[in-house]
């Protein structure tokens, strides 16, 4: 008997398809299908909530859908961010190109207006939160990077230099419809981190100054305005400024203000994002907030900042992490059951589930601190408050680093659990965002102080206040509606390690305190979150 050309056509066809879980995951709005969200929202908006609600109803869609599609097409390795130093008549502008969808996205993300005036401060929190469901897209790093110099200028303004008050117009709330991007440039070669190693050089120049010398990791190159942390001539202290991208008629010719982007780095995650190395040749500087303090006000204000909304983009990742993953459980079949109904799956989904609402819960408890202090981005730790004020800012202060250590930390083993839920199809980046959006959450870990660096800072921080906030105090304000025994487990565990040599030379016992401490920041950490998500639930 021989085959037809039919028979032939048919023969090793292979008609599985995805389209089913491809089309629920695309039909998902990010908000109404996510129903904790929407009770985490109806918690702590009070009486705002069925305005805010409303507002976000009408905003999660265009994320869930068109924003997302827009930040897997500018993801994809062939438009990567690169230089183009010349322009074809041997002019120096140094432009970063970028596809084109990442400006349609950048237009649309920063036209919301996020830290307007006229935006309630808990809607843009909830938008911010969907946002950053996306992965970082080129977009949500300069955001944060955004609202720091925003609450920059807020703090310190200075009529003696009307541009300051301009940028912060542009940024803020849009100059001709157009809104600025900002940036923070702090790290150099030999510092990282440390910025008392700082060594560009401000010099003085009437009421403003002239920079000289190299920032060495500098996200958001392609940003308008930038903070920048450098030390005025003679002085061995650090002062912050804000430096425009270039100076008024000189963007249309794209003629810096005088500094170079000698290169574009390559990262292992955020790499739609321009992280760029600069040259400064004299570039005009306004200064902002007083003379030397830099170090204090940018951590204070600008890291803080950044550090919190790491925290929120964190909660975002993993709540985009349990759902795709929930979904495909739900849809694949392997040895004629579901992945779901494997119990190994089910645990795992089980524990993604809960890592992303606790840091979700965990995440809207520290905003909700945040917005109830007043002027909550305190450089420093000792001020002229009251005893009690000073406590809340102290704690503020210490969930904000306890909260970026451990959300990146098990940011990055959720979206790894996540992804091994689809096996070999989780790794293909075609087929999930999650695998960019586990690079971007590693970067984060990294950002804005490594995980070694605040857990020494929260060390030293509980050291210097013992005086006036005992650390048993500490615990207990902390962990408020935590069951008595454990409260004093962890006041027990506290007292014991600040006595011990965490930070002292390395010995085997320093090395082990300094590993049960950094366990035990760990623990208390997700304590608190425990309660947030029951004060939710």
């Amino acid at each position: 008997m021989s085959l037809t050309s039919h028979d032939t056509e048919k023969r090793g066809k292979n008609t599985y398809n995805f389209d089913e879980f491809v089309s629920r995951r695309e039909s998902l709005d990010w908000y109404s299908d996510e129903p904790f969200l929407e009770k985490a929202v109806k918690k702590y908006t009070g009486a705002q909530f069925n305005q805010i609600h409303e507002k976000i109803l009408a905003f999660s869609p265009r994320v869930s859908l068109k924003w997302n599609q827009l930040a897997e097409r500018n993801a994809r390795p062939e438009v990567r961010p690169y230089m183009l130093h010349y322009d074809a008549f041997n002019h120096r502008i140094d432009r970063i190109v970028r596809p084109l969808e990442v400006h349609q996205l950048e237009n649309e993300v920063f036209g919301e207006g996020l830290f307007s005036c006229k935006m309630p401060p808990w809607e843009s929190f909830v938008k911010r939160m969907l946002t950053h469901q996306i992965g970082e897209g080129g977009v949500t790093c300069p955001l944060t990077c955004t609202h720091g110099l925003i609450a920059l200028l807020d703090q310190f303004p200075n009529p003696e230099i009307p541009q300051l008050q301009e940028i912060l117009l542009h940024t803020k709330d849009g100059l001709n419809g157009e809104f600025a991007i900002g940036a923070q440039f702090m790290t150099e070669i030999q510092g990282g981190s440390d910025l008392p190693a700082n060594v560009l050089e401000a010099v003085p120049d009437g009421k403003n100054y002239r920079l000289y010398g190299n920032k060495f990791f500098c996200s958001a190159a392609h940003a308008d305005y930038s903070v920048v942390t450098a030390k005025i001539s003679g002085s061995n202290k650090v002062s912050t400024f804000i430096v425009p991208a270039w100076l008024p008629g000189d963007k249309e010719k794209e003629k810096r203000n005088g500094y170079q982007i000698n290169r574009v780095k390559w990262k292992l995650g955020t790499a739609e994002l321009p992280t760029a190395e600069i040259q400064y040749n004299g570039a005009l500087a306004y200064p902002i907030s007083p003379k030397d303090k830099g170090i204090a006000v940018a951590v204070g204000i600008v890291l803080t900042l950044s550090r919190l909304e790491i925290g929120i983009a964190c909660a975002g990742f993993m709540l985009r992490a349990s759902r795709e993953a929930n979904l495909y459980g739900d849809f694949r079949t392997v040895f004629g059951k579901k992945v779901k109904e494997y119990p190994l799956a089910a645990s795992k989904l089980r524990k993604i589930e809960n890592a992303a609402k606790r840091t979700t819960a965990g995440a809207f408890k520290i905003y909700d601190l945040f917005l109830r202090l007043e002027k909550p981005l305190n450089p420093g730790i000792n001020s002229d408050h009251p005893l009690e004020v000073r406590k809340q800012l102290f704690i503020l202060r210490e969930l904000v680093l306890l909260q970026k250590i451990c959300a990146t930390n098990e940011g990055a083993e959720v979206l790894r659990e996540a992804i091994s839920v689809f096996a070999g199809h989780g790794v293909m980046e075609e087929f999930s965002a999650l695998p960019r959006i586990f690079r971007d959450v590693v970067v984060n870990e990294q950002w804005e102080g490594p995980r070694n660096l605040l857990l020494t800072q929260i060390y030293r921080d509980l050291q210097r206040v013992a005086d006036w906030y005992s650390p048993s105090d500490f615990i207990r304000d902390v962990l408020i509606g935590v069951p008595h025994e454990t409260i004093a487990k962890f006041s027990d565990q506290l007292e014991d390690l600040l006595q011990r040599p965490v930070l002292g030379e390395v010995s085997e016992a320093s090395m082990k305190a300094a590993e049960e401490w950094d366990t035990y920041c760990d623990s208390f950490f997700k304590t608190y979150q425990e309660v947030a998500l029951a004060e939710i639930e």
